[in-house]
């Protein structure tokens, strides 16, 4: 064979362009940072089950990332949750390589097999232990950006869960396109694009037998719920659910600056904790009231607060008659003392000297 054609044979496939390969390489492009915006030589990584989703998104990735100055490899986690796991990792690594991607890692991790229904159960389980594994492999390669394969229909499958779940806006907002490390270039992307695509580009993607199993809340959010709602609302019902997402998203990142801003002034040091005012908070709208206990709870002490727990505390603030403290998750105790609602680990009410 000549040496021409030898380069030929050994070079990546280049798929006909077609309007789905198209919308997915677009996405990818606008998710990545160029010119001075980008790390001399930087690497992503890109997060590869082999399903259509992120198989799609690994061959736009190897297509886009060299133009846009970037390397691109991929990381594949087995969760061994089921038999041929290890198989499947290894087919999804043999295409990465075969689409020109470098590094390719695969990780097997442990899942735990069981989980309670307030930690998550066995999703949430496979869930962290599949990103501690993204991150370990991105603090292994340098790299600066690990690719998620989110979609829309993701996206609005997760407002439909926030929204039963009854756990308010941030919920509601759904998953960010870029949070730290992790980029979701594909949220604007239906999920039957992905799956043209890799028709297109003569890639045969793997299915999850997990994807149809109803045990999950999510499958029959996938497979009953949206179902319904478009035949019965019309279609267009995952779009308006992303929508909404977006726009929640960003009325929290405003209330959140707000918060970080006004916090400084309404907040002082206690033992074992933080004080808040009771003016301060009674002077403000109750959605701003109980956003500031929620904020407050979350950073000074990593504990998620329910809608009745917020409502609990803002009380010793607006229906204050000498109640005791209110026991919070995580061993906290929220206090009325004086002027003060006292947030502590300890039940100490005693408010630290804080020099403004």
């Amino acid at each position: 064979m000549p040496p021409d054609q030898q380069t030929d044979a050994a070079a990546p496939r280049r798929p006909r362009l077609t309007p789905p390969i198209a919308d997915v390489r677009r996405a990818v492009r606008t998710a990545l940072p160029t010119g001075s915006d980008a790390a001399r030589d930087p690497l992503l990584l890109v997060a590869l089950s082999g399903g259509a989703d992120s198989l799609a998104l690994a061959a736009a990735a190897a297509f886009e990332a060299p133009r846009a100055g970037w390397r691109a490899g991929a990381v594949i986690v087995d969760h061994g949750l089921q038999p041929g796991s290890a198989e499947v990792a290894a087919a999804a690594a043999t295409t990465a390589r075969e689409l020109g991607l470098d590094p390719v890692l695969v990780r097997r991790v442990e899942v735990a097999s069981a989980g309670s229904p307030s930690s998550g159960g066995p999703e949430a389980s496979a869930r962290d232990a599949r990103y501690a594994a993204l991150d370990a492999a991105a603090v292994e390669t340098g790299a600066a950006l690990v690719l998620l394969g989110h979609t829309l229909d993701d996206q609005a499958e997760t407002v439909l869960l926030g929204l039963a779940r009854g756990s308010g806006a941030a919920s509601l907002s759904g998953m960010p396109a870029r949070t730290g490390r992790y980029a979701r270039p594909l949220l604007g992307i239906r999920r039957a694009t992905t799956r043209q695509a890799c028709l297109d580009a003569g890639l045969a993607p793997w299915d999850d037998p997990h994807n149809l199993d109803p045990a999950y809340a999510r499958v029959r959010v996938r497979e009953r719920v949206l179902p319904v709602l478009e035949a019965e609302l019309g279609p267009g019902i995952a779009e308006a659910l992303a929508r909404t997402a977006e726009h929640l998203r960003e009325d929290e990142a405003a209330f959140a600056e707000q918060i970080e801003e006004f916090i400084e002034e309404i907040c002082e040091p206690a033992e074992a904790g933080i004080a808040i005012s009771v003016g301060a908070l009674a002077a403000n709208p109750a959605a701003l009231r109980q956003r500031i206990i929620r904020h407050v709870v979350g950073s000074e002490f990593g504990v998620s607060l329910s809608r009745a727990q917020t409502l609990e505390v803002a009380r010793l603030v607006t229906d204050w008659h000498g109640q005791g403290p209110i026991d919070l998750p995580g061993g906290v105790l929220a206090t009325r003392a004086g002027r003060h609602i006292v947030l502590s680990t300890t039940g100490s009410t005693e408010i630290l000297p804080h020099d403004h």
